[in-house]
């Protein structure tokens, strides 16, 4: 496992599954430079891996041409390979395993030459079914490449397409089987497609540049590249952008609003905060989640600082709110390397200081109220408060701006079990004591609506409620034991 781009320390910080890219230029420039640097604007999303497939809609309709590798977008590639990398659309992924091991055969984007053509597909979210799903195809024949479920809706895409009359008819069919968190691009031979799945977990956009559309998971991809964005994709849309017929909408599966479910955490954390999600600024939600952290939680202090960069904005809010002094305290190392490489886990014991150092001049003496997005397991929240003190404060205030974690999620955070979580059984005086801090303040659950302006959420992992029944196995590791499972299955057979 990996750290996000950014991050401050790895084993107790929330990981995104990826960030996915795709684009068209109907002027048949090559398009590899700018799937490149948009999926280096959502490197947040994912550092595991990355990869980039192209097309020449001019050429032949096999000819696709991928490159994908483990690590950051600008370690795996370089000029040379993206100046052979000719076509006018392509799809790019960037990266963090929450299912499938961290190999490179599960990078994305997955390529499928099969009857029809050939198609590129990218993948952001968990499915729950994905299991199920694979089952079905194994038992007629598939061989499966990689222990991903985006192998799975590949599958079932081109096996739709042989019943369908077009590729847009066979993603639907196949999206109708999925369920989930999904929003996928997929390249045909000459036509980009883009699909949300009907609780629209994760987010999902179109921009467009001159005479170019775009379909990505962050509108900071589109102000990367120099595009304008143009809207965002519907919960339950599929989308289908030709030359012919520009953009095609289809909302058949959509559902009623009341059931969409929004994963909140994109709000919170995940998403870049110069992004906007469905109308909703995310730098704007996390200066509420500050103000009203301030109102909810108040307490006598000389500074509000955030724990960068997450935590930053939230600080800013508490201090807009509270009228308490906003100021830096910590100081990131921003060049540190990715932390997953070092073998044991005595090497990451440093790694918040190697990362993150405090501004002594500006803590000591002081009250200092620290903002940050969450604790999940907590082994990092004690050493900052810890950090704090050292360099002199006197007094160390702890506000989350999200409320405690108390269930796992299936839908693409790596949320661990409730056991690993630190307000499992553990009332909020228990934690601050484990983490050292003088007082210590979580966001209202009633507060997270309020957030987005009302748009309906998934508040799953804070409340065991989630939008749909969750799988009866585990499906956040490695693969199921397909050996054992395969012949549960034979044997049980009338």
């Amino acid at each position: 496992m990996n750290e996000l781009y950014n991050n401050l320390y790895d084993e107790d910080a929330l990981h995104e599954e990826c960030g996915v890219f795709g684009i068209y230029d109907f002027d048949a420039n090559d398009v590899a430079s700018s799937i490149y640097y948009g999926l280096f604007a959502l490197q947040h999303r994912g550092q595991e891996s990355c990869g980039i497939a192209v097309s020449d809609t001019q050429g032949p309709k096999g000819n696709m041409l991928s490159y994908k590798g483990m690590g950051l977008v600008n370690e795996v590639f370089t000029t040379e390979q993206l100046e052979k990398m000719h076509g006018d659309i392509g799809v790019g992924h960037v990266r963090y395993s929450t299912a499938g091991s961290s190999t490179r055969e599960n990078a994305q984007p997955l390529v499928l030459n099969y009857v029809k053509g050939t198609l590129a597909l990218a993948h952001n979210g968990n499915l729950i079914n994905a299991a199920e799903l694979r089952h079905d195809l194994e038992y007629t024949g598939a061989i499966f490449q990689t222990t991903i479920d985006s192998e799975v809706i590949a599958y079932h895409i081109a096996r739709e397409r042989l019943n369908s009359k077009t590729v847009e008819e066979a993603v639907g069919r196949a999206c109708r089987k999925l369920k989930g968190a999904y929003s996928l691009v997929v390249a045909s031979p000459r036509k980009l497609i883009g699909a949300r799945d009907p609780q629209g977990f994760k987010p999902l956009c179109i921009g467009k540049r001159d005479n170019a559309y775009i379909i990505t998971s962050e509108t900071c991809a589109l102000d990367t590249i120099g595009a304008t964005f143009v809207r965002d994709i519907k919960p339950g849309e599929v989308v289908t952008i030709t030359p012919e017929n520009g953009i095609v909408s289809n909302l058949d599966m959509t559902v009623p609003k009341e059931q969409e479910a929004r994963c909140i955490f994109e709000y919170i954390y995940f998403a870049r905060p110069d992004s906007h999600i469905d109308g909703e600024s995310v730098y704007a939600s996390r200066i509420k989640a500050g103000r009203f952290l301030a109102q909810d939680s108040p307490v006598e202090a000389d500074l509000v600082t955030g724990v960068p960069e997450s935590g930053n904005a939230a600080a800013l809010g508490y201090s807009l709110e509270s009228g308490i002094p906003y100021g830096t305290a910590f100081v990131k190392n921003a060049y540190v390397g990715r932390t997953f490489i070092k073998p044991k886990q005595s090497a990451r014991e440093s790694s918040v200081q190697v990362k993150l150092n405090v501004l002594k001049e500006a803590v000591q003496g002081k009250r200092v109220i620290m903002i940050d997005d969450s604790i999940v397991r907590g082994t990092t929240s004690d050493r900052i408060v810890k950090m704090l003190r050292d360099a002199g404060a006197t007094e160390v205030h702890v506000r989350i701006s999200s409320p405690p974690f108390l269930w796992p999620c299936y839908f693409g955070t790596d949320i661990p079990a409730r056991e690993q979580l630190i307000a499992y059984n553990r009332s909020i005086e228990d934690i601050r004591q484990i983490i050292g801090a003088d007082s210590l303040g979580y966001l209202e659950l009633e507060r997270l609506p309020q957030l987005v302006n009302g748009l309906p959420i998934c508040n799953g992992c804070f409340t065991g409620n989630y939008p749909m029944d969750p799988p009866t196995e585990d499906i956040r590791g490695d693969y199921y034991d397909k050996e054992a499972d395969l012949e549960k299955r034979i044997l049980s057979r009338p």
